[in-house]
């Protein structure tokens, strides 16, 4: 008779914003109510669901997780809160080798740990099962729009956006959403200045984040063109009605084939085949919000360079959703919290400065974005993890890899298993072994 298994819950300590929780107490109870386990949760003031509902639901409080198999979190864990031989469940922010998470994942690999990553736990077309996408896609809209209001109000030309807040300002996606269709009218009935010229938003990306921030954006009155489209008729185009433009950019308007035609396949698996072309079509945007997964092997979307050599162009504000630091946004300078959700940088100073300020670029790099929706997105989050559950519980970790019976979704995430690097993973020795050097 094999032994109850306990699934720990750990309090989110990464800053006060952060408020998730990996399972809500409705699923705690369905989890018990239909598995034999016990789910222990640390307390805590700060989590969106009180202690309270958690032990409604049948779960015990407990201020160690020392005695759980298996232990879920939202955000990293602390290295020295690390427990041996134990399985963990987070989002480890580890696979593009981020030298802040090196000491952290070196320390699992020490105590044996086996290590689950949310993100990659993905189906056959490498489509992720978890997520909180749709969530930063809504709260970095929100934000982006929030900060080019404002920044167009200290160019003293006042907007509609100047009446959007900041995401965590509103108590729920539906308020957001109610109050984005009250500016929709007012942009309808009183337009915009006409020396703005036409008001483009460029999309970067066409996943659960980008969908989320188009779900909003699509409140507002506009018009969809193809990025061909919108360089073709520019200089025809006006938002003086309210209409604003809108395009979302795929690979092939991001990239330029060395030789022949672009193929998606192989611009994924062989990247130097082809050149970065995104500055082309920076000339026609106001706002970019870029929501695209980006790793150093594939071309930036902003550079320094480009900026630094145009800077009285077009672009006021970059949503950087995807907020990966001097990554695709070259100008990501570093992240940032929503309580000071911006800052600004100025191509001809070469300079960064705090804040939303008139001139310049102002970049919005909330890295935790989702936390602005807390419970809404804790709850959705939670429905498809509690699926997974009961292929946990029912795992031995123990066994070798082969014999592991996880679903090969699940196993694409696993990222250590007792202590070691999976096939998957070990390109990411080179990156321990920077960090250690």
């Amino acid at each position: 008779m094999s032994i109850a298994k306990i699934i720990g819950i750990r309090r989110e300590d990464h800053n006060k914003w952060e408020r998730r929780a990996p399972l809500v107490p409705a699923d705690v109870k369905t989890i018990l109510n239909e598995n034999t386990c016990t789910i222990s949760i640390q307390p805590s003031k700060l989590r969106i669901f009180s202690d309270h509902p958690y032990e409604q639901a049948g779960a015990v409080i407990s201020e160690t997780l020392h005695e759980a198999d298996i232990i879920l979190a939202v955000k990293e864990i602390p290295v020295e809160l690390l427990q041996e031989e134990k399985t963990y469940l987070f989002f480890s922010h580890t696979i593009k080798g981020q030298s802040y998470n090196m000491k952290m994942l070196q320390r699992m690999m020490d105590l044996k740990c086996n290590l689950i990553d949310y993100e990659k736990i993905v189906n056959e077309k490498n489509q992720r099962l978890i997520f909180f996408g749709r969530y930063a896609g809504l709260a970095g809209l929100i934000e982006t729009i929030h900060a080019y209001g404002e920044k167009l109000k200290l160019q003293g030309i006042h907007t509609p956006f100047e009446k959007i807040k900041q995401a965590y300002q509103y108590s729920s996606v539906e308020e957001a959403k109610m109050h984005f269709k009250s500016v929709a009218h007012d942009l309808q009935k009183n337009g915009i200045p006409k020396d703005l010229g036409p008001v483009v938003f460029g999309f970067a990306g066409y996943g659960n984040v980008s969908c989320g921030a188009q779900e909003l954006f699509d409140l507002l009155p506009h018009k969809d063109l193809s990025p061909t489209e919108l360089a073709k008729n520019f200089s025809s185009l006006t938002s003086w009605d309210g209409t604003l433009f809108k395009f979302v950019f795929k690979e092939e308007h991001m990239v330029i084939p060395k030789n022949g035609k672009f193929d998606l396949r192989d611009y994924y698996d062989n990247p130097e085949n082809y050149t970065g072309n995104f500055s082309s079509w920076l000339p026609y945007i106001n706002v970019l919000v870029n929501c695209i997964y980006w790793t150093e092997k594939y071309p930036r979307l902003v550079t320094k360079d480009y900026l630094n050599q145009h800077p009285d162009g077009n672009l006021s504000v970059i949503g950087d959703i995807s907020c990966d630091i001097e990554g695709s946004i070259e100008i990501t300078h570093k992240s940032t919290y929503p309580d000071s959700a911006t800052y600004t940088y100025f191509p001809a100073e070469k300079q960064f400065k705090d804040g939303t300020l008139r001139n310049g670029i102002t970049i919005m790099a909330v890295d935790n974005l989702p936390c602005e929706f807390s419970k809404e997105s804790s709850i959705e989050f939670s429905r498809v993890l509690r699926e997974f559950i009961p292929l946990l519980i029912q795992e031995n970790f123990n066994v070798s890899l082969e014999e592991l019976k996880l679903p090969t979704s699940m196993k694409r995430g696993l990222i250590l298993h007792q202590g070691k690097l999976t096939e998957d993973y070990i390109y990411m020795k080179k990156y321990l072994k920077k960090e250690n050097s």
